[in-house]
């Protein structure tokens, strides 16, 4: 096998040459290869990739793809992860003749805040503690895809089942279908707003602290009285937005359009015109008719995107302040051009490979989810 190729010979070329060199591999390797990008990354990494889309749409096309074998997922490691585990499915394994498909994360740096936030040993911990005052056979664990696949596994092996942005109500009426309550984690705004929606009182819906010893700091009686119990975490970047921020734009413009993504907190929700996943954001803008004026709270990569994409349509970024996802951003053309030439070189880097026992249980929850429109 070849030397594995330094990063650090990639930091000094220019954009135009990483992306030629990038480009000739693509070309190379044909639909053998699969680039996969979240919309929140950089946009000459994004414009060089062959999928992209939200959690939800990546993880259904990483399911789907029937010719690659080799994914480069320009996203954060949750993303790798559940591309790992759909990818090297036991049917899609079989139809390989046991060939795995490399699931490779350019920046093994480039995790998520969110995930964690809440770990395997705190989740297990709470549902321990919650089994001596209410019974778990009633509790349905879900957990947003911004988790890791240890928290996708506890949620196979009970039952439980994964979510997005984009069918998270869905998701909690197929749960109260089958079970009295909901553990939800680790996003507490995603499932507060999306249970409010669905006609659940905030009364009903405590939030477990894991860093509280006795009971996440709630009483025996708020979680006996519970539907939803909510994890006490968030997105570092959708929890920046503030209901001050909509006020002043109203004020500005009182035509102006508040769109927002359901990991901002409840007042900035509730104070918005359209809520949506990243997905959605961008089809309503897109769908949206000349001179609309938009201000919108995702993302900062993906706004200013958006404002060049649509030159008929006012697009404004909903704070003052700069929300942008640090990690997502760490994925930059040094980054993709190194893990390419490495795969291409037969040494591929920053390998990402779900345990199987893992794989296993969280395959089991993130198929309830994909069955789920």
């Amino acid at each position: 096998m070849s030397p594995t190729l330094a990063l650090t010979e990639y930091r000094s070329l220019d954009n135009e040459t990483l992306a030629e060199r990038i480009n000739a591999i693509r070309q190379d390797m044909g639909p053998k290869l699969l680039i996969l990008g979240h919309h929140y990354i950089q946009d000459a990494v994004l414009e060089l990739t062959d999928l992209r889309g939200d959690s939800y749409t990546l993880s259904a096309l990483a399911a789907s793809n029937e010719d690659c074998r080799s994914i480069i997922f320009c996203g954060v490691h949750f993303m790798a992860e559940t591309g790992d585990i759909l990818a090297n499915r036991p049917e899609q394994l079989a139809s390989r003749n046991g060939q795995r498909v490399d699931v490779i994360l350019p920046d093994a740096s480039a995790g998520c805040s969110m995930a964690d936030m809440a770990t395997g040993k705190q989740v297990e911990e709470c549902w321990a503690a919650l089994s001596e005052i209410i019974n778990v056979e009633e509790v349905m664990p879900v957990t947003y895809v911004n988790s890791t696949a240890e928290l996708k596994a506890f949620c196979g092996r009970h039952g439980g089942i994964v979510c997005t942005s984009s069918n998270a109500k869905p998701v909690l009426e197929w749960a109260f279908a089958r079970r009295k309550r909901v553990l939800f984690f680790p996003d507490q705004h995603l499932g507060r707003n999306t249970a409010l929606g669905m006609g659940i009182s905030p009364e009903a819906m405590p939030v477990w602290d894991p860093t509280v010893e006795v009971l996440g700091s709630n009483t025996k009686k708020t979680l006996q009285n519970s539907r939803v119990i909510l994890w006490n975490g968030h997105c570092s970047v959708h929890q920046l937005f503030d209901a001050q921020d909509i006020e002043r734009f109203r004020k500005a413009d009182p035509d102006v359009k508040i769109l927002v993504h359901p990991e901002c907190r409840q007042s900035v929700v509730a104070k918005s015109d359209v809520i949506g996943s990243t997905s959605k954001i961008v089809s309503t803008v897109e769908s949206s008719q000349p001179g609309t004026h938009w201000a919108i709270g995702t993302e900062l990569n993906l706004v200013n995107r958006l404002r060049c994409q649509h030159p008929e349509q006012t697009i404004d970024f909903l704070a003052p302040r700069v929300c942008m996802c640090a990690t997502m951003s760490q994925i930059d053309l040094p980054h993709l051009c190194w893990a390419l030439e490495n795969l291409k070189n037969n040494t591929p880097v920053n390998v990402v490979q779900v345990e199987e026992e893992a794989a296993k249980w969280a395959l089991k929850a993130l198929q309830r989810m994909l069955e789920i429109k």
